[in-house]
């Protein structure tokens, strides 16, 4: 699915011209990386038209069932990856340049799960889908219980991994990914909250990127791929951790910054990228209607409120600018371009969501308990055994 498109003029005959467009599938890309986000979006945003407005004969047209099969036989091939996750390339998603999120970014699972329970209610089903279908619920209550049980950090799972013991080898490890104690950075034992937690921006063999993401962490709220108690305490740490995520600006696309050494290796000396600027750490205004959904879901909508509010004061008198720089969001990005339409959409969004909380309702998810029921996970010593309802629900209590 492309990513973007160019508006080509084409001679013809006669003196005339046609507009042409032309698709960007990464061949143009910095980097030359494919979108993997691009056709995600587009599953979820097919979902929400059809939710919003009734119309639902366009996703049952051929060839949007087309695109749609199209898109998850590519995110359900297999491959040599054991994990239910998505492993992607570096700079595949929002985040379009180098910055160390290869591998399985939490940011890509999130639009992931929530692409395939919308294409779980769109898909006519039919003796050519039902294949389909299938595969969807089986990677749906395997990513859910992946992400729950890996992706989740708060001071008491952070304390567990700063005891792990290393170099297991057995069915029954604790330590199954092989993480070495020392991975635990510094600023994150201070900065985590006694209440709140969120989902880490990646997991690999030996290697747990620490980050806070913003949109994954959302958009897990959102899809309801963290349980009940992850989402309240994601909103927790957001609003224990206010001055950090949101400041001046709402929302910080990650948190904290690479700086020093890390910049120059991790993204190559990126001079776009420098610290508290663009993707490094940038405040991004349109990631606001997605903060403002995950609050009207919770019944947080104070903060929702209060972040629009902070970003009703600037956007307008500084021209809807793509994304704002320094620690706090105070100044307008230094390569920032104005007049965005995704920063004045994500804005209206907002604005029209929390007077239209019912409307709201209908672009997230609640708990699906028959996933968890399916879901062939870890709750037992051999990890074979289907979980049983009771053990469905104690999950998302976790």
């Amino acid at each position: 699915m492309p990513a973007s498109f160019k508006v080509r003029t084409v001679p013809l005959d006669d003196s005339k011209f046609e507009e042409v467009l032309d698709p960007d599938f990464g061949e143009s890309a910095i980097g030359r990386v494919a979108p993997v986000d691009s056709g995600l979006w587009w599953i979820i945003l097919l979902r929400a038209y059809g939710k919003l407005t009734g119309d639902y004969a366009l996703q049952e047209r051929v060839d949007v069932q087309t695109g749609i099969k199209l898109i998850l036989n590519l995110c359900l091939t297999d491959g040599f990856d054991m994990f239910p996750s998505l492993l992607v390339t570096d700079g595949s998603c929002m985040i379009d340049r180098r910055m160390g999120i290869h591998g399985h970014p939490l940011e890509i699972q999130a639009l992931f799960y929530s692409a395939l329970r919308c294409s779980r209610e769109m898909i006519v089903v039919n003796d050519g889908s039902k294949n389909l279908v299938r595969a969807i619920n089986n990677r749906l209550s395997a990513l859910s219980f992946h992400i729950r049980e890996y992706y989740w950090v708060d001071m008491n799972k952070i304390n567990v991994i700063y005891r792990y013991k290393t170099e297991e080898y057995s069915t029954e490890a604790t330590n199954k990914f092989n993480i070495y104690p020392e991975q635990i950075p510094s600023w994150l034992m201070d900065w985590i909250p006694e209440e709140g937690g969120y989902l880490i921006g990646n997991l690999q063999p030996a290697h747990m990127d620490f980050r806070f993401f913003t949109l994954g962490n959302l958009w897990s709220v959102i899809s309801s791929l963290g349980t009940p108690k992850h989402n309240e305490a994601i909103l927790n740490l957001i609003e224990a951790k206010w001055d950090d995520l949101v400041g001046n600006m709402p929302l910080k696309i990650c948190y904290p910054a690479l700086e020093h050494e890390d910049w120059r290796i991790i993204t190559g000396s990126d001079p776009k990228n420098t610290p508290w600027s663009y993707h490094n750490g940038g405040s991004w205004p349109t990631l606001l209607w997605q903060f403002t959904l995950a609050c009207i879901k919770m019944n947080r909508v104070e903060l929702a409120q209060k972040a629009i509010a902070l970003a009703e004061k600037r956007l307008q008198v500084d021209h809807w600018p793509e994304y704002y720089d320094t620690r706090t969001g105070k100044f307008i990005g230094k390569q920032s371009r104005l007049y965005q339409t995704w920063t004045v959409a994500g804005f209206l969004t907002s604005k029209i969501l929390l007077e239209n909380p019912q409307r709201a309702s209908l672009l997230f998810w609640d708990e699906d308990y028959e996933l968890l029921e399916i879901c062939v996970c870890g709750l037992n010593t051999s990890g074979r055994k289907r979980c049983s309802r009771g053990a469905a629900k104690s999950q998302i209590l976790v």
